[in-house]
């Protein structure tokens, strides 16, 4: 029996690498992509309600406001916008409006960013900061990269965001891959239609324009 062996030229050998490096990056994207897109999936499944949460693990920020409340507000295909509510006696009406997430589908993945706004509806001078997934995470969990304040703290520092629809909701600030600060939302008690707050600005688009992180 005889056996015949192919001999590829060198540059058959490089084109076929290619091709298979071509294909594997292609495949690792798609996946990636798929992952995306089932994470915001997942926070869109709650869309136009609110829900009651409470500070988990502190570290100096939002210490003393015992009532916190998310609404998942807009869900489109590559954005959801996240309002984020917290009970401050010092604010008017007793409540901090000023605090939006956004979580845009990108190029480089999924973007978090911080729309901040002052209680006319300006953008408050620290806004839009956030950073970019970290690699391909999971339909309930992504990391966020913030690569200034993994310059300033010398230690890979961003955020976190998890999500199990139905049941809770958690976002944190994270330094070396825990949480060094988080508040957690209860999914099982939506809150009614009717006392659902407005967000500060929330007929005035954001410029996106980061401020300092």
């Amino acid at each position: 029996m005889t056996r015949t062996i192919t001999r590829h030229r060198p540059t058959q050998l490089a084109g076929l690498l290619f091709s298979a490096c071509l294909f594997s990056t292609t495949s690792t994207a798609q996946t990636a992509s798929e992952t995306h897109a089932a994470f915001l999936d997942k926070l869109s499944a709650q869309c136009g309600q609110a829900f009651p949460g409470r500070l988990t693990i502190t570290s100096g920020e939002v210490q003393d406001r015992d009532h916190l409340l998310v609404h998942f507000r807009r869900c489109d295909e590559d954005e959801v916008l996240i309002p984020f509510h917290a009970e401050d006696e010092d604010a008017e009406g007793g409540w901090d409006h000023s605090r939006t997430w956004f979580l845009t589908v990108v190029e480089e993945g999924l973007e978090l960013r911080h729309d901040h706004r002052e209680a006319d509806g300006s953008e408050s001078s620290r806004t839009w900061y956030g950073g970019y997934s970290i690699g391909q995470g999971t339909a309930n969990r992504q990391d966020f990269h913030s690569p200034e304040r993994t310059w300033n703290a010398r230690m890979p520092v961003g955020w976190r965001i998890e999500i199990v629809p139905g049941e809770v909701y958690r976002y944190g600030t994270i330094a070396n891959d825990e949480f060094t600060w988080m508040v957690e939302f209860d999914l099982t008690r939506p809150i009614a239609e009717e006392d659902i707050p407005q967000v500060w600005g929330h007929d005035v688009p954001p410029t996106r324009i980061p401020g300092p992180p």
